[in-house]
């Protein structure tokens, strides 16, 4: 069916598409007109999300200019690990809706969030050594998606007293999808507004919520553009991968994870696969360029029982602040809970994104926009730094031999001062006297590192209990030392320090350790 059969298709109570399309225009510029209550879109860029902008848009256009009184956002999270195609695709179109809406005198004002650089993807996961997110472990969305969005729309209801926020949803999406709707209605406040569950202040208010895939389509391939982008591009970009949804503006946990849409983040590892990147490099030899990503992202993959192993290699025995826990197995043995990748494994984790960087940069059939490209910011990597140095006792400073190994060229970040206890010959001699054991050889480091640094304070106050600390986390040399150790304390203690209060025993022994949290 095309297009023009489509807006002319009736609905179930006998409308066209068209006739239906203007009656929402009424309500969205009745609701706008009804309070001072300024909107905010949520705009991914797919087609769901650019479908409402769109509706708002046009709807707007009706009123006189003196009428468009209230500011409507319309804001987009890059997590900084976004589809680098969809990412220059949005960008582009924020840039161009910010010129059009000057032009026509539009209240509209794009807005580009991004994560605190301290809850970035690549800070938590090579800084501080968070393994890949999984399904029990889903640390990124929060930090990547939730906080930007909502601390956003929070400042603006702080502002307002309230926000209403428009949002792209559709029943048809999943029948869990409309249960949510039936849900909401329940408790809608005003009509086709209900509250935000999480957000303080904020009223959700979905205006296509009862529109087919067809209609959205319709919509965008009938009406033109009103900030003067394609959709037509908009549609050759979903025909470049398998699916058919879009990654949407995370406002809640209930909202679906960008790994289980259309576009999602590169790095996602939430989905068995990353279909819509393999589809892009399989579909078009000028997108051929993304294979590296693409490669990185199937290595940071923990599903395959090689996969599994190679994970747990690179996860330190200890949890993040240096004790043992242990669970048991379907046979009843302990065993350890693996804690944050080692310092070896993060460093490899930094070389391969940096290497991916400079692959990419480097070829030259790749497009202009992707050039200069930043797989991982300056910003992150100065706060890597910093984490390695200061939380971890690193003071190997590694960050910028390894830009430098890998880029070819100088380290950009800032000039820090070499502690003379810490040069680089100095460490090696630790190592060696360490006996090139990883663990003895981090224990007397980190025990130096304290030392030193409590010497340049005033009062030596949590000096020792530092220093225990350091202690605890280096008594045992291997994983298997550690295994016995844990496995005997609990004959003793009887599971008393086991498995974790309402934790049940799991079977699945490799996939429980590649989920679990690493604190």
């Amino acid at each position: 069916m095309s297009a023009v059969d489509i807006g002319q298709a009736k609905s179930t109570d006998g409308a066209t598409f068209s006739e239906r399309l203007e009656v929402l225009k009424e309500k969205v510029k009745a609701l706008y007109l009804s309070d001072n209550t300024p909107w905010t879109i949520g705009y991914s860029g797919g087609k769901d999300s650019t479908a409402v902008v769109q509706l708002v848009w046009i709807s707007l256009a009706d009123l006189p200019v003196e009428r468009r009184t209230k500011p409507v956002y319309v804001i987009t999270t890059d997590t900084l690990v976004e589809n680098p195609v969809v990412a220059a695709w949005v960008n582009q179109s924020l840039d161009t809706m910010k010129g059009a809406a000057g032009e026509q005198h539009m209240p509209v004002e794009p807005r580009l969030l991004t994560p605190d650089v301290e809850n970035t993807f690549w800070v938590n996961l090579i800084g501080r050594g968070y393994p890949a997110p999984r399904p029990r472990f889903r640390w990124c969305t929060e930090r990547l998606k939730i906080k930007p969005s909502n601390r956003f729309i929070e400042s603006v209801a702080n502002s307002y007293s309230e926000v209403i926020l428009l949002l792209g949803a559709r029943r048809q999406e999943s029948a869990a999808r409309a249960h949510g709707f039936n849900e909401r209605d329940k408790i809608a406040v005003r009509e086709s507004l209900t509250p935000h569950p999480d957000l303080v202040n904020t009223l959700v208010y979905t205006p296509i919520e009862d529109w087919s895939n067809d209609d959205v389509w319709t919509f965008l391939l009938r009406v033109s553009n009103p900030w003067g982008y394609s959709n037509k591009d908009l549609l050759s970009m979903y025909r470049g991968a398998t699916e058919d949804n879009e990654c949407p503006v995370v406002v809640d946990t209930s909202t679906p994870s960008c790994g289980n849409s259309r576009f999602g983040c590169w790095t996602c590892t939430l989905v068995d696969e990353d279909k819509s990147m393999a589809a892009m490099i399989q579909n078009d030899h000028e997108k051929e360029w993304m294979l590296p990503l693409l490669e990185v992202r199937n290595e940071l993959d923990f599903r395959s029982e090689a996969a599994r192993r190679k994970d747990l290699e690179r996860r330190d025995f200890r949890r993040m602040g240096g004790h043992l826990q242990y669970y048991r197995d379907r046979n009843g043995e302990a065993q350890l809970i693996p804690g944050p990748y080692t310092q070896p494994a993060r460093e490899y984790w930094l070389r391969r994104v940096l290497a991916a960087q400079r692959i990419i940069r480097d070829d030259e059939y790749a497009p202009d926009y992707v050039r200069r490209i930043e797989l991982i910011t300056l910003d992150e990597l100065e706060e890597i730094r910093r984490i390695w140095i200061t939380e971890k006792h690193e003071v190997e400073d590694l960050v910028p031999r390894i830009y430098e190994a890998e880029m070819g060229e100088p380290y950009p970040g800032a000039n820090r001062p070499v502690v003379d206890l810490f040069e680089g010959e100095l460490l090696e001699f630790l190592n060696e006297a360490c006996g090139g054991n990883r663990v003895r050889y981090e224990t007397a480091r980190n025990l130096l590192v304290i030392e030193r640094r409590y010497r340049s304070m005033g009062t030596r106050r949590g000096l020792f209990k530092e220093i225990e600390k350091a202690l605890k986390a280096g008594c045992f040399e291997s994983r298997n030392e550690a295994l016995e150790f844990k496995r005997q304390e609990a004959e003793i203690q009887g599971d008393s320090e086991g498995t974790p209060a309402g934790k049940q025993i799991r079977e699945d022994l490799p996939e429980y350790l590649a989920s679990y949290d690493p604190n």
